[in-house]
């Protein structure tokens, strides 16, 4: 995978410090639980712009702020996490009146996005395969119809659609990561973490801006409330 040439200290810098500034200024006009996705969610993002060299760290760091903004609840059934990444996109694209999503899907980041959605390794059936879970013996198959629908999705500026198969593909990365199915700073995934960093580095700032901009849309009730 090509490398996204993206300065990530200087573009999370700026979008942290003003978002902070942002929810500083108009907090007070939140629902309780958007309140604290905002608040959740800037905390990692802050800290994801401090971490400049381990891209590992970093992804890491970034996967928690977006499941801090979108979550209603844990599950491990991947079709319901599909679901969700799905109807969290529609409603941000639909509120997304400065079309700054769809700047960075389909101008900052066209080529960086087609290649990780043809990329075998962050695709679920291809791993399910080679770790013997019947039934996914037709991967290739599977990888030629989701690039049909890709196509189909991108020959109409789908930006809802394209996002939820980019995080869905990004999903198994952060499983690789996170369960301990690669190794720190190894070679054979550095494009894909790199390139996930910085896809997720541009759009996770507009996503908490967009439900700043938006507190009387139902974001849904956090799932790990805070509890005195």
């Amino acid at each position: 995978m090509v490398g996204i040439e993206v300065d990530p200290v200087s573009s999370a810098t700026l979008a942290f410090e003003s978002l902070k500034d942002k929810q500083r200024a108009i907090r007070s006009g939140f629902p309780d639980a958007l309140a604290l996705r905002v608040h959740r969610a800037l905390s990692w993002l802050g800290r994801a712009e401090r971490e400049i060299d381990d891209a590992d760290v970093r992804f890491i760091l970034l996967w928690v702020c977006f499941n801090s903004a979108y979550a209603n609840e844990l599950t491990a059934d991947i079709n319901s996490e599909r679901g969700a990444f799905k109807t969290y996109f529609d409603r941000l694209v639909s509120l997304d009146g400065g079309h700054r999503i769809y700047n960075a899907v389909w101008k900052r980041f066209p080529h960086e996005i087609r290649i990780l959605l043809t990329n075998k390794y962050v695709f679920a059936p291809f791993w399910n395969h080679q770790n013997g879970i019947d039934g996914f013996s037709d991967w290739p198959g599977r990888l030629a119809a989701s690039q049909r629908l890709i196509a189909s999705a991108m020959a109409q500026r789908d930006t809802a659609r394209i996002l939820a198969v980019v995080f869905d593909r990004l999903y198994v990365l952060r499983n690789q990561l996170v369960h301990g199915g690669a190794t720190w700073n190894g070679g054979v995934n550095r494009d894909q973490v790199r390139d996930g960093a910085a896809v997720l580095d541009c759009l996770l700032p507009v996503f908490i801006d967009i439900m700043m901009d938006n507190p009387a849309c139902d974001w849904g009730r956090p799932f790990y409330p805070v509890v005195e």
